[in-house]
Parts: C-alpha cells; sequence; structure tokens
C-alpha cells in the first residue's frame, strides 16, 4: 500500500472512530451506531492485509453467531420435528430458496428494517443481499412461477445486521419457520387456520402458557387517520407502535415526537387507542367510537377482526387470544390482520416466538402486470424457542440423548471384534441402530459405562461359552438385568424389548 493512500485510510479510521466514540456517548439509536462500527470495521479491514503478520488469530463465531454442540443439535432437530409435523398436518408442501437474493429483490419491502439487510459485493454484475427472511423470497418464487396457490412450508437461515442478544435468542444468523397459505380464498378462512397452526406447534413443544395477539392493519390505519397522523407517515408510525412490547409508552412517544415530526396531541390520541385490549368485547366498544367509524377502513378491520374471533372459536384457539390495538408488526408489507404469540412468565424473557399476518400485495411488487396473490403466513421464532427449551432442561438437569443407538454390542473376552462385527452386520440389516467399542479388546467395564453414559437402552455381550452354545447375553442397561437369548431369536427379541 503507497504512503499517501495508507496515511490516508489511517485518517479515515481516526475520524470513523471518532464518530463512534462521540454517537456511543450521546447514547443515540442503536442501530445507528451499529452501521457506523461496521463502516470503521470496513475500514480497518482495509488495513488488515499489511498488518495480518502482526495479528494473532482469535478464535471465535462472528457476532451473533454460535456453534451447535450434538445436545444442542438433538434439541434442535426434536423441535423441528414435531413443527413439521403439525405442518404436514395441516396440509403443507416444502420449498426451497437461494440463501442470498438480488438486492433489488429485498429492498423496499421491510420498511424501517431495511437497514438492517447484510449487503454482498458486487458478484460477477450482480449486486446481491443475503436473505432478511423468507417471505418475500417466498414471494418473488410465487411471481416467477407463475403460481396461484400453494400451501407451503419453509425452513432455512436468514441473516440481520441487527444487535444481537443470544441468551435471548437474537442472532445475526437464525433459523426461520414459516406456514403459509397463497391463494384467493373466502375471507379469514386461512388466516384462522394460521393461528390454529402456531397454538398447535407452541402446545406440542411443551413451552408452558402463551397468548397470540391480533390486530388489524386496517384498523391501525383507521385509528392513525382519527388521530390525524398524515397518511405518508402511516407506516413509519407503526413501527413506532410495534415497538410498545418491550418499550415504554414515553420512548415511543418521544421517538414519534422528536425523531419523525408528529405532534404531541397525535401522539395521545394514538395512544388512548393502542393501550386498549380484549377481545368480542373490544370490537364493540370501537363500533361506538363515532369518530373512528367514519373511517372506512375502520369498518372493514372490525367486520374481519369479528369473523376472525368467530373462526378462532371453533377452532378452539379462542382462549389463548387476545385483540390487542397496540400490536403493529413494523414490516411494510402486512395488509390485513397481524398476529404475534408471546410466552406469559418465561424466565428466559425472549417474549415473542412468532408472528406473522397478511400480504396481499407483496407478489404484486414482483409481477410486470402488477397480478396480486393474496397470502397469509406465520414465522415461528426458533432460535428463541431453542433458548426457552435449553434454560429449561437446564434448570431440570435433563440430560438430552444425542445419538439414537438401540443396542451397544459389547464382548466379555479377547479376540472377539470379528464376532462383534457379524452380529453387527445382522443387527444393521434388520435395521437395528447398533454400535461396537472400536478396540479389538475393550474393557467390558468401559463398554458398559459407556452404554451408561450415552443412555443406550440395550446391550448384547458375546463371550466364548456363550457362543459355544449359540447364545449371547441381553442386558437391559438401565435396571442391569441380563437374560441369556439363543442367537436365532435375537432380533425378535430386541425389537420386542425397544417396542416395549
Amino acid at each position: 500500500m503507497a504512503d499517501k493512500a495508507r496515511e490516508h485510510l489511517l485518517q479515515q479510521v481516526k475520524e470513523q472512530g471518532d464518530l463512534v466514540r462521540k454517537l456511543k456517548a450521546a447514547k443515540l439509536n442503536k442501530t445507528q451506531i451499529a452501521d457506523e462500527v461496521s463502516k470503521l470495521l470496513d475500514l480497518k479491514a482495509q488495513l488488515g492485509e499489511e498488518n495480518a503478520v502482526q495479528h494473532k488469530l482469535i478464535l471465535k463465531t462472528p457476532k451473533g453467531t454460535r456453534d451447535y454442540n450434538p445436545e444442542h443439535m438433538s434439541l434442535r432437530l426434536g423441535v423441528l420435528e414435531k413443527i413439521i409435523a403439525v405442518f404436514k398436518r395441516h396440509g403443507a408442501e416444502t420449498i426451497d430458496t437461494p440463501v442470498f437474493e438480488l438486492k433489488d429483490v429485498l429492498t423496499g419491502k421491510y420498511g424501517e428494517d431495511s437497514k438492517l439487510i447484510y449487503d454482498l459485493k458486487d458478484q460477477g454484475g450482480e449486486i446481491l443481499a443475503l436473505r432478511y427472511d423468507l417471505t418475500v423470497p417466498f414471494a418473488r418464487y410465487l411471481a416467477m412461477g407463475k403460481i396461484s396457490s400453494i400451501k407451503r412450508y419453509h425452513i432455512a437461515k436468514v441473516y440481520r445486521r441487527d444487535n444481537p442478544a443470544t441468551t435471548k435468542g437474537r442472532y445475526r444468523e437464525f433459523y426461520q419457520c414459516d406456514f403459509d397459505i397463497a391463494g384467493q380464498y373466502d375471507p379469514m378462512l386461512p388466516d384462522a387456520e394460521c393461528i390454529r397452526v402456531v397454538s398447535e406447534a407452541l402446545e406440542s413443544l411443551d413451552l408452558g402458557k402463551f397468548i397470540i395477539k391480533l390486530n388489524h392493519r386496517s384498523l391501525l390505519d383507521a385509528v392513525f387517520a382519527t388521530c390525524g397522523v398524515p397518511q405518508d407517515k402511516f407506516r413509519t408510525i407503526c413501527s413506532s407502535v410495534d415497538k410498545l412490547d418491550k418499550t415504554p409508552w414515553e420512548e415511543v412517544k418521544k421517538e414519534m415526537v422528536e425523531e419523525k415530526g408528529l405532534n404531541e396531541e397525535t401522539a395521545d390520541k394514538i395512544w388512548n387507542y393502542v393501550s386498549k385490549s380484549g377481545g368480542v368485547d373490544l370490537i364493540a366498544d370501537l363500533r361506538q367510537d363515532e369518530n373512528l367509524m367514519k373511517q372506512k377502513s375502520a369498518v372493514f378491520g372490525l367486520d374481519s377482526m369479528e369473523l376472525l374471533l368467530k373462526y378462532c372459536t371453533i377452532y378452539k384457539v379462542i382462549n389463548k387470544i387476545v385483540f390487542d390495538l397496540s400490536l403493529a408488526r413494523g414490516l411494510d408489507y402486512y395488509t390485513g390482520v397481524i398476529y404475534e404469540a408471546i410466552l406469559i412468565g418465561d424466565d428466559v424473557g425472549v417474549g415473542s416466538v412468532a408472528g406473522g399476518g397478511r400480504y396481499d400485495n407483496l407478489v404484486g411488487m414482483f409481477d410486470s402486470k402488477k397480478k396480486t396473490v393474496p397470502c397469509v403466513g406465520v414465522s415461528l421464532g426458533v432460535e428463541r424457542i431453542f433458548s426457552v427449551l435449553e434454560a429449561k432442561m437446564a434448570n431440570d438437569g435433563v440430560k438430552i440423548r444425542t445419538t439414537e443407538i438401540q443396542v451397544f454390542v459389547a464382548s466379555a473376552q479377547k479376540n472377539l471384534h470379528e464376532e462383534r462385527m457379524r452380529l453387527l452386520s445382522d443387527l444393521w440389516d434388520a435395521g437395528i441402530k447398533a454400535e461396537q467399542a472400536y478396540k479389538k479388546n475393550a474393557k467390558l467395564l468401559a463398554q458398559l459405562q459407556h452404554c451408561e453414559e450415552y443412555g443406550i437402552p440395550l446391550a448384547i455381550i458375546l463371550g466364548e461359552g456363550e457362543l459355544a452354545r449359540g447364545e449371547v447375553t441381553l442386558r437391559e442397561v438401565t435396571t442391569r438385568k441380563e437374560f441369556p437369548i439363543p442367537r436365532d431369536q435375537l432380533i425378535d427379541e430386541i425389537r420386542k424389548r425397544l417396542q416395549n
């Protein structure tokens, strides 16, 4: 690197570092600070090649990511199996899309959250970005394939340049678990089923008590119009309201007034509405509000909510539902019903574990003829669910099995490893999950301890005397009881015991 260029770069690093320190001292918006820190790191990286030899390699995962050990993966796969079983019970089929998209596909779809999209460098003339969620790629998939109806689930990693809080299941790289119904159907029938899917999934995971908050974007727009919010500020004010689940009203109001230019009186009027929650009773109360009912979108929103609550009663999930006017969901693409599932009284404090809603116009944004495909869906926050379950198991002292081995083949004397191998081959042919020690003459005690440590239910012990009689010893690992079994009856006996 030429001296002048290097001096210029060093000066840029210094100035950017000063800016970051000022922003941190002023305690400004965390996302803005993160953006400036990212720029500082990029500048430092440009100095990295020359200084690479001087730096000691630090072994760590990038911020907002983590490794998953066998215990974690066993838990994760178990969770995903239960969720997929629910999706399949409702007739969903699965798809997959690329982990990165053309940047133009992603931009302009997420409102204020667009700044969290991970940009990639120019790749052969294509400007790309890592996918932010699975919904926008799904809409692109529908538009590209001219698909007008599908019920699909998709489980894959997404990426957000967010401020991570890993203890609460908030990462920069994480799995999303989506279920969506696309197609032109009668009002609220698919929407109610999505809510039932959320309820079934959370029930199957045994996470404890939860509620599902419901609202309607048309109703929110009517509230904003009634309170005097200019129409061009609806979406940005919606993003502010969306923070009420984790931020006090006074801070949200300050953001509306000082950062977004709303007058204080209008903000206070908004609070009078968004502080309300209930059920069918709230619909009746809002219909008494003459100013609100002047808005056509309020009439439509309340009629829709009434029908949805009726269907939720039929689907037996009404006792888990709260109609909450503070629920906003900040993403721009929602057009109708929105919902969010929240754990009640969880010790981890992860809050929302699922969310979704109706997005009827998203597919049309990708279609040259603006042909729309109405869609409604839900996304389960599996990382947050994993955090809850990991903490729960740690508190209960539960040990997670990391393998599915059913039978361990052991030997009591030396030079029987080939007999073990012959038996293993028969067990594998019969579809039984089995393994042995990789030492010719492993000590019997060590082999049995391995079974107890890894929760293997059965052990077969080979000895010269048993082999001469055409028998093996079958041991129940938990009870330590042993039974002589004829070799030709072994497979049937193992299957019977595993079934019991």
